[in-house]
């Protein structure tokens, strides 16, 4: 600096003690140094100037099309779920942000049916919710049954096997279901800890019963850990009466809400196994001791743990708050019955189903038969490009075999339905058909 500037009143206070004479002494000195530190810093800035300009992109406004999405997921979300992931923030460790997860907690015991304590919301996807399930659970060496009827059960079985657990593979193809017998022979023979099933397998179409496997892995001592991803809401599911140790889900499908929450419980048989772990869980994010906590599941007063995703879990309230007020029973009924209008629909269509079984087709997603001598790509193109509307092919197994068709939440009405067949009927009829 060059230049010092004192207030008149300290000026005067400061001129009896000589101090002026002081600061006119080093003046001159402290104006050399400024200057040589002025010309430093333009110095180190000259030497780091940035060679990355803001992208271009980035300084234009933010576009999003409005697009209808009837494929398996994610669902359109209800004004209402958007205006509560849209409030302000309040803090993570706030009491008002612990009231608010509470009640999301027996939002999630009313959609799933548990009385479960150790019951929570996931921050991540579904397979975030799949991935603490086992990483909690599975220890290396365990033997561990994985149900595969699709995909969700391949990503279940490489979770396990990262983990370190003994992994054995029961496959069904892509369209059927596991029988009773078929389960209890597979329990019997491998003995396994943990049994995995998919309860909507969203790849296949394919809805599991539940009855009856509960019991089955407790008289064998093994625990049931269920996927209902695609399911919940949409089709009947009660993991207290059906004796599921493990549930899990995720927000996007028919709660209508944006991913990244995903509810998961875990009944008393299931605390016992993660609580006795001879080491801890290899992931820390997804450890049950700690997310037990920060739920208020422990009885401990919380600590933090992370950062929730908190306009998220405002989201997820608000659709769990709806469908309380709906009814679950109601959205049983309303997805069953619009899926069976679908059906129609589609073979009036001169289509044909994927899943031959009516018993056994999930209500919420629905498989179609790739028609012979068309591109399924060519298809679910034509309808976004002309109609602005989601359907998707097959995933996994049934890549290239099937079209999904998704009726969820808000998007499960009968002039959905209608607009997708229109939609079908058109591209069957601009589509160009192979030769082969």
């Amino acid at each position: 600096m060059s230049r010092v500037v004192l207030r008149r009143p300290l000026l005067a206070h400061l001129t009896g003690c000589s101090f002026l004479a002081q600061v006119e002494r080093s003046s001159a000195p402290l104006a050399r140094l400024g200057s040589r530190c002025r010309s430093f810093s333009r110095s180190m800035y000259a030497n780091a100037e940035l060679t990355i300009p803001p992208p271009p992109a980035l300084l234009q406004p933010l576009v999003v099309p409005k697009k209808l999405l009837l494929g398996p997921g994610p669902s359109n979300i209800s004004t209402r779920v958007q205006e509560a992931g849209g409030k302000q923030i309040i803090g993570h460790m706030h009491v008002e942000m612990f009231e608010i997860m509470d009640t999301i907690k027996a939002g999630i015991q009313y959609a799933f049916q548990t009385t479960n304590n150790m019951t929570l919301a996931i921050s991540g996807s579904g397979h975030a919710a799949m991935e603490a399930a086992l990483v909690n659970v599975v220890e290396p060496g365990d033997v561990v049954l994985i149900g595969i009827h699709g995909v969700w059960g391949e990503r279940a079985a490489d979770i396990a096997e990262r983990i370190g657990g003994d992994v054995r593979r029961f496959v069904k193809p892509p369209g059927e279901m596991f029988t009773l017998q078929e389960i209890e022979q597979a329990l019997v023979q491998h003995k396994p800890i943990l049994f995995f099933i998919t309860h909507g397998e969203s790849s296949s179409g394919v809805v599991q019963e539940m009855d009856g496997i509960g019991p089955l892995c407790h008289k064998h001592n093994c625990l049931l850990l269920v996927d209902s991803v695609a399911s919940l809401g949409g089709v009947p599911l009660y993991m207290d009466k059906q004796d599921i140790d493990i549930l899990y889900s995720g927000s996007q499908k028919v709660l209508n809400c944006p991913p990244g929450t995903a509810p998961l419980s875990f009944n008393d048989k299931a605390c016992q196994k993660i609580f006795n772990r001879r080491k801890k869980p290899t992931s820390l994010y997804l450890d049950m001791s700690w997310l037990s906590n920060i739920w208020g599941c422990d009885g401990s007063p919380r600590k933090y743990h992370h950062t929730t995703p908190i306009t998220g879990l405002f989201a997820l309230r608000e659709a769990l708050a709806i469908l309380a007020e709906q009814g679950l029973e109601e959205y049983w009924k309303l997805h069953q019955e619009n899926a069976e209008y679908l059906h129609k629909g589609i073979e009036d269509l001169g289509l044909k189903l994927f899943v031959k079984d009516k018993a056994i087709r999930l209500p919420t997603v629905t498989t179609i038969a790739v028609p012979e001598g068309y591109e399924w790509k060519d298809i679910t193109d034509f309808i976004m490009n002309k109609y602005q509307i989601e359907i998707t092919g097959g995933l996994g197994p049934t890549i290239g075999k099937v079209l999904r068709i998704g009726l969820m939440g808000i998007n499960c009405t009968k002039a959905n339905a209608d607009l997708v067949l229109r939609a079908l009927k058109d591209a069957l009829a601009q589509c160009k058909k192979s030769k082969h």
